[in-house]
């Protein structure tokens, strides 16, 4: 077994005991002092019967007098969940949990894990729809593609509160942040450089669409599936116009060239790879990399393990090479994304999230890091600042797109975001030191 397997697997083993050892990784505790038993006469009956009242009147005070403002639900059918496929609700549970921990540690968020059990979009689209009155907005999770464009898009325009599918939309604006700084060290331009998204997937597909509102050309992206490059004449483009239609517009769309055949041939002169495909190094070849441009970017993004190990990458000629993984440099990972995002969303008490917006904080993201090197395009997850500082961006543009209910400036909305987040910091450290979270099982090691 190689190095880069034998870590894979060691972090395997510790996952599956600590899992067993402390039976879930999120709880919820009150806010609100109890000090006698007289105060549920606040917190519940009598007294809350006057708050639900004053809500049935203006119903977003529910924003203001409950915790709605600050709710997220993290829900999955367990249709794709990260790269191990249809597993089902119930195995889907500790990914959602793992992602409701980084929602809170990082961006102050109490976030829900929400796997349910439905069979068909439309049957999921009405659950998500039930469960609105709860949350200030939602997280789509690991949910098989097409279904989830159809998912996305009907929850966007319906709902009152953000809809936000993470494996779209956190992946396309990591990756996008990530390649502003790729581009600004080989001296590229988003208008020019010639860009291969090989898999067209959930995560993908976002990424066109983003790199679009970035100002990237549409002709400059080349696509690729297991089929090989999509173009316009390939022969399952009516069978995509009925099933995926975001897929069969950028089939379209794309690759003004008309270049037809196997994905290797999308790589050839190419500046840049995303790749969000098969997971499992050899998914690319070393000699697609030598058919690249100098100065090549590549992200590998595939979970658990990249389509490439990144050394193979460099000594292929790739100069920047990324990764999803935080064992390796550059970890363009949506964990640099949605905590950020959905603090802003959440502060602003925005209607909803857009491209725009998404840009917005790739901008800032990639701002973030003020020395980028080819070890060094994203921020990592330990640089705190970073979350208060995407937060306050993303309230301030929902309030210039008209999204939000609560109307603040860039510097309120960081203060904010700041408060939110340290206090919850300092409460999770707390617990910590007064041993009221047990340690690792072992002590770690």
């Amino acid at each position: 077994m190689d190095s880069n397997a034998s870590r894979t697997a060691k972090f395997d083993e510790l996952a599956i005991a600590y899992s067993e050892y402390y039976k879930g990784k999120i709880q919820t505790i009150p806010k609100v002092p109890v000090r006698h038993l007289s105060d549920f006469s606040v917190w519940y009956t009598p007294g809350v019967a006057a708050v639900s009242l004053k809500i049935a009147k203006e119903i977003d005070l529910s924003f203001e007098m409950t915790g709605k403002w600050n709710n997220v639900a993290i829900i999955t059918d367990g249709t794709r969940v990260l790269g191990i496929g249809n597993v089902g609700p119930e195995a889907s549970l500790p990914v959602m949990e793992g992602k409701a921990l980084i929602f809170n540690f990082l961006g102050g968020v109490n976030a829900m894990p929400v796997p349910i059990r439905v069979r068909s979009k439309d049957e999921f689209i009405a659950t998500a729809k039930a469960l609105e009155p709860s949350f200030g907005g939602f997280n789509l999770e690991d949910i098989e593609s097409p279904k989830c464009f159809f998912i996305l898009e009907e929850l966007q325009k319906s709902l009152s509160i953000p809809a936000w599918h993470d494996d779209q939309l956190g992946t396309a604006c990591i990756s996008l942040a990530g390649l502003f700084n790729g581009l600004k060290l080989t001296n590229r331009k988003i208008e020019e450089a010639k860009i291969v998204l090989m898999g067209s997937g959930a995560a993908n597909i976002a990424t066109a669409f983003l790199l679009f509102a970035a100002g990237a050309k549409p002709g400059n992206i080349l696509m690729t599936d297991s089929h090989g490059i999509l173009e316009p004449e390939r022969s399952d483009m009516d069978k995509l116009m009925l099933n995926n239609p975001w897929k069969y517009q950028l089939a379209i769309k794309t690759n003004s060239e008309r270049l037809k055949g196997p994905e290797e041939n999308a790589f050839k002169g190419a500046d840049v790879v995303i790749a969000a495909s098969k997971p499992g190094p050899g998914t690319i070849k070393p000699d697609w990399i030598r058919s690249m441009n100098t100065d090549a970017i590549v992200f590998a993004l595939a979970n658990p393990n990249p389509e490439i190990w990144p050394d193979d990458a460099i000594a292929s000629g790739a100069k920047i090479v990324a990764t999803g993984r935080s064992d390796f440099s550059n970890q363009v990972n949506n964990s640099l994304v949605f905590p950020g995002v959905f603090r802003g969303i959440l502060d602003a008490r925005s209607k909803g999230v857009n491209f725009d917006v998404m840009v917005s904080a790739s901008k800032e993201i990639a701002n973030f890091v003020k020395d980028p090197s080819p070890d060094k395009i994203v921020p990592s997850m330990d640089e705190w600042g970073l979350y208060p500082t995407v937060a306050s961006a993303v309230a301030r543009k929902t309030v210039e797109l008209g999204l939000a209910r609560k109307i603040d400036s860039r510097e309120g909305f960081r203060k904010t975001a700041s408060e939110i987040i340290e206090a919850n910091r300092k409460l999770y450290l707390k617990l910590l030191d007064d041993k009221l979270i047990k340690d690792l099982p072992g002590g770690g090691k």
